[in-house]
C-alpha cells in the first residue's frame, strides 16, 4: 500500500513538447531583392530632392529669377546627374548579389 501511495505523489515525467511546425529557411534572396528596391527609392528620392533644392529654392531653374549661364548648369547638370542615376540603377539591378 505504501509504494501505491509513493507512486502517486510523485508527478508523471515531464513530456517532450509537441513538434512545433518548421518554419522555413530566411530567404537571402528575397532580402536582397527588397534592399535593391529600397536603394532605388532611395538614390531616387535623393536625386530629386537635390535637383529641388537646386533648381526651385536656388532658382537656377527658374528662368525669371535666373541668368542665361545659370540655366545652362542646372539643366546641363539635371541631364547629366539622370543619367548617372539611370545607369547606376540599372548596374545595380543587372548584378546578381553575393550572398554573405
Amino acid at each position: 500500500m505504501e509504494e501505491e501511495k509513493q507512486s502517486e505523489q510523485i508527478p508523471p515525467a515531464p513530456q517532450p513538447p509537441a513538434q512545433q511546425e518548421e518554419k522555413p529557411p530566411f530567404d537571402l534572396d528575397l532580402l536582397m531583392y527588397f534592399i535593391k528596391i529600397i536603394r532605388t527609392v532611395f538614390v531616387g528620392l535623393f536625386w530629386m530632392l537635390v535637383n529641388i533644392f537646386l533648381g526651385l529654392y536656388l532658382g537656377f531653374g527658374v528662368p525669371e529669377e535666373s541668368t542665361p549661364g545659370r540655366l545652362i548648369f542646372f539643366y546641363s547638370w539635371l541631364i547629366i546627374s539622370l543619367t548617372a542615376y539611370i545607369y547606376y540603377i540599372w548596374k545595380m539591378w543587372r548584378k546578381k548579389e553575393k550572398v554573405p
